[in-house]
């Protein structure tokens, strides 16, 4: 029996040590987001642009969210895509209507950024339990990683694009 539904939400934030544009880029400069999230990415940062992260460098058949796309961006502010999930849940979570993942960045004082995550569009069903259970352990793991990389200050994320 589920106990979640098309109202579930997984909600995480984490207030960040870096500036805002420097979180914005970790986002949506795709060797940015490689070097944090997934192992490869491809991303057209613009509406109905691509968002697609591999997470294992050279598999495009599976662990990814290969056909994803951006939702809806306000620059500095708003990055909103679409969400496939991973290759256990592939079968009923990867086909028709996809989740949607929101990231809403705040500007704070002292060169800080506070980011709120919200992952929605959860079904009822076999597996969908177990599908948000995974996916909310994971988004904080990867807040975690995203924090760690920025507040480490090594590589391109400390750095603004040329």
């Amino acid at each position: 029996m589920s106990t979640y539904s098309k109202e579930a939400v997984i909600e995480r934030t984490a207030t960040i040590n870096a500036p805002l544009n420097l979180v914005w880029h970790a986002w949506t400069i795709a060797d940015r987001v490689s070097q944090w999230f997934a192992a490869e990415a491809r991303i057209t940062p613009k509406v109905g642009g691509v968002y697609e992260l591999y997470f294992e460098r050279g598999n495009t058949n599976g662990m990814n969210t290969k056909g994803c796309t951006i939702v809806s961006m306000i620059h500095r502010q708003e990055l909103t895509f679409t969400w496939k999930g991973p290759d256990q849940f592939r079968d009923f979570m990867n086909h028709g209507e996809l989740t949607t993942v929101k990231v809403k960045l705040e500007e704070l004082k002292e060169n800080k950024t506070n980011v709120r995550l919200q992952h929605v569009g959860w079904r009822d069903g076999e597996g969908w339990d177990e599908a948000l259970k995974w996916h909310e352990m994971a988004w904080s793991g990867v807040l975690n990683s995203l924090k760690s990389a920025l507040e480490e200050g090594i590589g391109q994320l400390c750095c603004q694009p040329e």
